[in-house]
Parts: structure tokens; C-alpha cells; sequence
């Protein structure tokens, strides 16, 4: 996560989800229990909708790691997943894909699938 502020005087901080690519995607998901990676292109107009959803959401969830994946500039690691469609995003528990939503979803859906994962890594 990449904080940045718009004021030192104001003190109004946003986060920014990680931008990943060849070289630290794997570390991402497996140094995280849960990361949550959205597989995006800049084509892609429902893509802009799901990341200010879960920018929004990363604010929100602790504990949960988010990032973004160029399709475009990053091909191998999208078909190494089989991301046809996109927005795509994966859920990754402990490095291994628990969970994937295709499509626009609202931003309760995306939250729901995201608790899921968590509540099941507890077992």
C-alpha cells in the first residue's frame, strides 16, 4: 500500500493500491495471507469502477493486502491465472487463489467475497 498526502498541513492521507508486475507479484501474494488482486487494463472502463471500489475498501479492511496487475504489460502472469475477462479479481490466501470475482460487482459483493475468504482462514 502506498500512502501519499495532500497537505502536510491539512493532513488528508489516500492510500493507493500496490501496482504489481513481473517481479513482485509472487512475493505479493505469498507475503501476505490475504491479498486481493485486481487484474485490470487501461481499456478496460468497468476496470476504473472496481479499483476506486477497492481503493475505498483497502481504507476499510485491515489485515487485507490489495494490489493491481496490468493485463496489458503483464500477460503471462494474467494467463498463467486464466484471466479471460476482465475486471477479474483474485483472492490469494497464503499464495494459492481462493476465490475470483469476473465482472462489475458492487462494492458489498466485492466485500462480502473478501470477508468469506478471511472467515474460512480460520479454520
Amino acid at each position: 500500500m502506498i500512502a501519499y498526502c495532500i497537505s502536510i498541513f491539512i493532513g488528508i492521507c489516500y492510500t493507493s493500491m500496490e501496482e504489481l508486475n513481473g517481479n513482485s507479484f509472487n512475493d505479493f501474494i505469498k507475503r501476505n495471507r490475504i491479498a486481493v488482486v485486481d487484474f485490470w487494463a487501461t481499456w478496460c472502463k468497468p476496470c476504473f469502477t472496481i479499483e476506486k471500489i477497492l481503493e475505498e475498501l483497502e481504507k476499510e479492511m485491515e489485515g487485507i493486502a490489495f494490489g493491481k496487475l496490468n493485463t496489458d504489460e503483464n500477460l503471462d502472469i494474467a494467463r498463467s491465472y486464466n484471466v479471460l475477462s476482465l475486471p477479474t479479481i483474485i483472492i490469494f490466501f497464503n499464495g494459492e487463489p481462493a476465490k475470483r470475482i469476473i465482472g462489475s460487482r458492487t462494492k458489498e459483493d466485492i466485500r462480502y467475497e473478501i470477508e468469506e475468504v478471511h472467515r474460512s482462514s480460520f479454520f
